[in-house]
């Protein structure tokens, strides 16, 4: 019997797992507890046959006993087993080496041992544990499973919705749509996320007929003021504060004002050219991929949705009937090392305009000087605070800012905190995700060209912009980015989230 006296005292952290040995017929049994009193079990009986042993010579003494040594390498690991037949049984901490003899110590890799301290001859001879009656044997593929999603808790957000552009598009009970299908809510009350937990936000996209790359966004509408984004999207865009900067067209929800916080974006992603839906354009050497999934760590987030219930939306842009479809979950994970220190979570603008196809406003606000302009208050010092900025540029022309480098500066409180070109040049790197991407006469596809900090099938992750420590009281914070002017029909846009982090 492997196992522990944590487990055997019923105090070992959950999900544990035992492993009961056979050596009569070189088999062996694994139970893992995942919660009180749920039990699963799989059986094996050709694994410690397999395994491929290299005996060595090398001998050494532990606890007084003489063991001998035998290698063997395991994802490209070297695990080095050293074991003694002095007492005729065998065992090991693992099954590993289980059919050698008593294994006192493995090494992996030269910086990782396990040595027995102490060697215990029972008296009675009995076994301390027995195997719960009624645990069902499953195969090994599903206990494996089940035992990793075991340590973590997932939160279904969305399974298999289609989020398109149509007025027949309905809500349920659960899912709420808005702005003719491209925007999809639902509430989710989230637990305790406590300070080191991690939380990954995964979705996965395919097209529902949309042939084309557009711009994708998870978001969480803020609470606690006296008006939010909800507002607009049940009541039309123009409900929402209007931002103007004099260059000729208001902006409707995009910045903090009192009374009122933006969306607070999760993730940014775009969707590539007709992944599944077109997968029929056949290339050569060109096998495509059935979806495209998106993952990302948003740790530092939590504090805004920790035991709170919230609205959370994805927003897809198209005006496609089939539009795309996607599933999406949350994932929260303990962790001993507390990477993320913040408390405070402060949405301060978002110009991604979510209710495209309801009338909201693109971003060109950029092409005046001014730019973007926020003001906001703290009510207490902000330690160590950092601005959690995502930026990508639109305009999918020649001259457009979707295909010329641009320089976003931002600046706080009149001094220049950050300035830098976002630009991707691996766009290529995703081709087998656009099975629609338009072929060119030089060689390329349209996925393969690069642009302005995202390609067709990724997530363009945050900037973390250091901004020092902030005093209690009144900041700005401007965006400015040198936006081309329109040609005719065509014009630029960027699409900007900047969320303020730090710890009282």
């Amino acid at each position: 019997m492997i196992t522990s006296t944590a487990i055997l005292a019923k105090k070992a952290i959950l999900p544990a797992e035992q492993t009961v040995v056979s050596h009569s017929d070189e088999s062996y049994i694994q139970l893992a507890e995942l919660g009180t009193g749920k039990f699963i079990s799989t059986k094996d009986s050709t694994s410690i046959k397999k395994q491929q042993l290299e005996l060595l010579p090398d001998t050494k003494t532990i606890l007084g006993y003489t063991c001998h040594k035998a290698k063997t390498v395991i994802n490209s690991n070297t695990i080095e087993i050293w074991y003694t037949n002095d007492l005729g049984i065998k065992g090991a901490p693992s099954v590993l080496g289980i059919g050698l003899g008593l294994v006192l110590e493995t090494v992996r890799n030269n910086n990782f041992v396990v040595t027995a301290t102490k060697v215990e001859k029972l008296k009675d001879g009995k076994t301390h544990y027995t195997i719960p009656s009624g645990i069902k044997i499953t195969d090994a593929l599903s206990y494996r499973d089940q035992l990793w999603k075991s340590r973590f808790t997932t939160i279904s957000v969305f399974k298999d919705e289609v989020i398109n552009f149509s007025g027949e598009s309905a809500s349920n009970d659960s899912v709420v749509r808005f702005a003719n299908g491209t925007v999809i809510l639902r509430k989710i009350n989230f637990p305790e996320i406590k300070p080191g937990n991690q939380v990954f936000v995964d979705l996965t996209e395919q097209s529902n007929g949309d042939a084309y790359d557009r711009t994708g966004s998870v978001f969480i509408i803020p609470q606690g003021e006296k008006q939010s984004f909800l507002d607009g999207l049940k009541n039309g865009v123009n409900k929402l504060p209007l931002y103007d900067n004099g260059n000729g067209k208001k902006y409707q929800g995009i910045a903090k004002v009192t009374g009122y916080m933006p969306l607070l974006e999760l993730m940014r992603f775009f969707t590539p050219f007709g992944v599944k839906q077109y997968n029929y354009l056949q290339l050569k050497d060109k096998t495509w991929q059935e979806a495209v999934p998106y993952r990302q760590d948003i740790s530092e987030l939590a504090p805004s949705f920790s035991n709170k219930e919230v609205w959370v939306g994805v927003f897809i842009g198209n005006y496609d009937k089939g539009g795309h479809k996607i599933s999406m979950n949350l994932t929260i994970h303990k962790d001993e090392v507390q990477y993320n220190k913040d408390t405070t979570v402060l949405p301060l603008f978002n110009t991604v305009n979510v209710m495209e196809m309801a009338g909201q406003e693109y971003g060109m606000l950029f092409s005046s000087p001014k730019g973007l302009e926020v003001h906001f208050t703290l009510q207490k010092d902000l330690k160590n605070a950092r601005l959690r900025y995502i930026t990508t540029g639109h305009g999918g022309w020649e001259n457009g800012d979707e295909y010329l480098p641009k320089k976003n500066t931002i600046t706080l409180d009149g001094k220049t905190a950050f300035a830098f070109v976002p630009w991707r040049q691996d766009c290529g790197t995703y081709r087998l995700y656009n099975p629609a991407s338009g072929n060119f006469e030089n060689g390329l596809s349209s996925s393969d060209y690069s642009r302005s900090n995202w390609c067709p099938g990724t997530v363009t992750n945050p900037e973390y912009i250091d901004l020092g420590d902030l005093k209690a009281g009144g900041h700005i914070i401007t965006i400015t980015i040198p936006m081309g002017a329109p040609e005719g029909t065509n014009f630029s846009a960027w699409n900007i989230s900047g969320v303020l982090l730090g710890r009282e």
